[in-house]
C-alpha cells in the first residue's frame, strides 16, 4: 500500500461540513444524546463530531452533552465489498433503554451493517434513533434505510482516509481519498 489515494473531499471540506452536520444535529436530537459510534471506520469522525457538538446549542439554547460508546461490526474483513453478514466483534458496554441515540458511521453503502445497529439499538428499547454518516453512496443500497444526517454523496469508488482504510490501510490520511482496489 504505497500508492498515494487521489483526494476526492480535502480536510477543509471535512472540517467545515463536520460543523454544518453538528449544527443540524443539535437541532433535531435532545442535549443528552447518546452517540453510538460504528467501529473501527467512523472513529475519526466520531471525534471530530462530538468536539464540534460542544460548540452547538439546542433550539433551547441549552449545551449538547452527548454520551458516547461504541460498538464494533464486522462484514468486510480484509475485502473491498461487504460478505453480507454482520457480525458483533464488540457490543455497547451502556445501556441504550429509554435513551435517544445517534448511531454514527463513516458510510452507507449497502445498508447492511447500519440495518443490523439499528435493529438492535431499537430491540434494546432505544427512545429514539437517528442516523449520522460522513459518506453515502445511493447507488449501492441493499437494505431500506437512510441516514437523518449525511455529510457527501459520494461516487461508487473505493474510499479511504478519515479512518475509512482497506486492509486496515489509510486510516491516518485527514481527507477521503479514492483508491483503485484491483477488485
Amino acid at each position: 500500500m504505497t500508492v498515494a489515494p487521489e483526494i476526492l473531499i480535502s480536510t477543509a471540506e471535512i472540517a467545515e461540513r463536520v460543523s454544518q452536520l453538528a449544527e443540524s444535529i443539535a437541532a433535531k436530537v435532545p442535549p443528552d444524546v447518546m452517540i453510538v459510534s460504528l467501529l473501527r471506520g467512523s472513529f475519526v469522525f466520531t471525534s471530530d463530531l462530538i468536539r464540534a457538538l460542544h460548540f452547538c446549542g439546542t433550539k433551547n439554547n441549552a449545551p449538547m452533552r452527548p454520551q458516547v460508546d461504541f460498538m464494533t461490526l464486522a462484514s468486510y474483513g480484509n475485502l473491498a465489498a461487504s460478505s453480507g453478514s454482520i457480525k458483533i466483534i464488540r457490543d455497547l458496554a451502556e445501556n441504550v433503554e429509554g435513551r435517544d441515540v445517534l448511531i454514527v458511521d463513516d458510510i452507507l453503502e449497502s445498508g447492511r451493517t447500519l440495518s443490523f445497529a439499528r435493529e438492535l439499538v431499537q430491540s434494546r428499547g432505544a427512545k429514539s434513533i437517528h442516523i449520522a454518516v460522513l459518506l453515502e453512496k445511493p447507488g449501492k443500497r441493499k437494505m431500506n434505510i437512510g441516514a437523518d444526517f449525511v455529510g457527501f454523496v459520494i461516487p461508487d469508488k473505493f474510499v479511504v482516509g478519515y479512518g475509512l482504510d482497506y486492509a486496515n490501510y489509510y486510516r491516518e490520511l485527514p481527507y477521503i481519498g479514492v483508491v483503485e482496489t484491483g477488485h
